[in-house]
């Protein structure tokens, strides 16, 4: 992954993505999560101390050793068992139909083939599973757009690959969910072109849907 992707940016992302600001809309993304659960971007497990009491168990997608080791004390202190389970969420090694929930937390701006994906996502949670998220994305407004559109390679470089114009309802909707509740909004103490957010959860059709 290269020095500055392996060693300094999982503690630049445990850092930023850790303040207090955040923990709201992590609750609120983590609300509904249940039976097992499948997590797209783990990090360093600042969603464990969220997860709701009707989670079983969760199946942790971290492709940095660094986040799984800055998670440890988060890890010990949860009722909740979460196990690494694997690197990359544009393949995920589970069979089709595994994951009663899903749940990812400022990830697809990040991931390079999102929507690759999301269909994984999709094909590993049970038919009408859901999947919950807060991600930031494409602004609603042309003017944060276009300087979103202009800040984006500095963002990339910088935040791992971070996007700044992913429009994630499109995200979703193109990759088979059905939005089931969405927020769309801007973070008060985030700068626009960073701070707007899409928090919901979406649902993997029903067979006969």
């Amino acid at each position: 992954m290269g020095f500055y992707a392996d060693r300094i940016l999982p503690r630049f992302i445990d850092m930023t993505c850790g303040m207090k600001v955040t923990e709201k809309e992590r609750r609120r993304a983590c609300s509904g999560l249940q039976g097992r659960v499948v997590e797209i971007g783990f990090g360093s497990g600042l969603n464990v101390p969220f997860y709701p009491s009707a989670v079983d168990s969760v199946s942790a997608v971290e492709p940095a050793d660094l986040g799984w080791k800055l998670a440890r004390k988060r890890l010990a202190e949860s009722s909740v068992p979460v196990e690494r389970s694997g690197l990359d969420g544009e393949s995920l090694p589970f069979p089709d139909n595994s994951f009663d929930t899903a749940l990812s937390t400022w990830t697809m701006c990040t991931i390079p083939d999102v929507e690759t994906a999301l269909h994984e996502v999709r094909r590993v949670l049970k038919p009408g599973g859901t999947l919950h998220f807060v991600e930031h994305g494409l602004a609603p407004h042309p003017k944060v757009q276009r300087w979103q559109h202009r800040l984006e390679p500095i963002q990339k470089t910088i935040a791992g690959g971070c996007h700044l114009t992913r429009d994630i309802p499109e995200l979703l909707s193109g990759a088979g969910f059905e939005i089931k509740e969405l927020d769309r909004f801007y973070e008060k103490s985030t700068p626009k072109v960073m701070g707007a957010f899409s928090l919901g959860y979406a649902a993997s059709p029903p067979v006969n849907g």
